[in-house]
């Protein structure tokens, strides 16, 4: 899944602030090897201030419309009902929704759709959720969290084959929390549902490699290979092209020789 950053304040450097550069950002990264396109109008970095939704609507529709006849799945990265509708409208097939689809008419507004939903655990919100995060213990948490959402979307009518769940790397945790996820990673699996991950680029792996956000190509390509080790169907990154090339390797060398 690439992101593709329709923001001018996204944390890794990489946001497109036009549509034309949106698109160039969208056929490179299919080029590279992109299963998916994950579309973003609003940073959801630590300490992000939020946008009105018009600008965000401004910034994703005519994106979406645009890459509707592209041939690759589209997903909107929003919290927003009135954005999941519209984008819905043009052509979107997955919801990316850190919220988990809690705010008021978040669910009416996808529940009827054919579009695959994906919840994710957010301790907090963007502006606060990395100031002193606590748990007791972080995965028993997030997998009570992430059964509750569920739980909510097939109360509301959703078929489970549309649900995928995501962690939420880095949203409302430390470094400890991040590393205690990965290394246990494999126990979200065990609900059935598709696991999407997403490490690149962020804080934790500054914090562990000591490099700037522009410098973690390599790490983020080997927190995603240990991400699909431990059982995550989905990686989201910035870096298509190194992270798919990685993947190759790693799935060549799994491979059985006698089929």
């Amino acid at each position: 899944m690439a992101i593709i950053n329709v923001t001018s304040d996204s944390f890794s450097g990489d946001g497109c602030p036009s549509l034309e550069a949106a698109l160039r950002s969208a056929e490179r990264a299919v080029e590279e090897g992109a299963d998916l396109l994950d579309i973003g109008g609003e940073s959801s970095r630590p300490g992000a201030i939020p946008v009105s939704e018009q600008q965000e609507l401004d910034r994703v529709i005519p994106l979406v419309e645009a890459l509707s006849g592209f041939g690759v799945p589209l997903s909107v990265d929003t919290v927003k009902p009135v954005v999941m509708r519209e984008s819905l409208r043009a052509g979107a097939d997955l919801m990316n929704d850190i919220a988990s689809f809690r705010l008021p008419g978040a669910l009416e507004a996808v529940g009827a759709s054919s579009a695959a939903l994906c919840v994710m655990h957010m301790k907090g919100e963007p502006a606060t959720m990395q100031r002193a995060p606590q748990y007791g213990e972080v995965l028993a948490e997030v997998m009570a969290f992430l059964d509750e959402r569920v739980k909510t979307l097939l109360a509301f009518g959703v078929s489970p084959d549309r649900i995928l769940i995501d962690p939420g790397f880095g949203f409302g945790k430390t470094l400890e929390h991040n590393l205690a996820l990965l290394r246990q990673l494999d126990a979200l699996g065990a609900a059935g549902y598709p696991v999407l991950v997403g490490m690149s680029r962020k804080t934790m792996l500054g914090a562990i490699t000591g490099r700037d956000v522009s410098e973690r190509v390599v790490a983020g390509a080997a927190a995603a290979l240990l991400a699909v080790q431990r059982g995550a169907d989905i990686i989201r990154t910035h870096d298509v092209g190194v992270t798919r090339d990685v993947l190759r390797l790693w799935a060549a060398l799994e491979a059985d020789p006698a089929e």
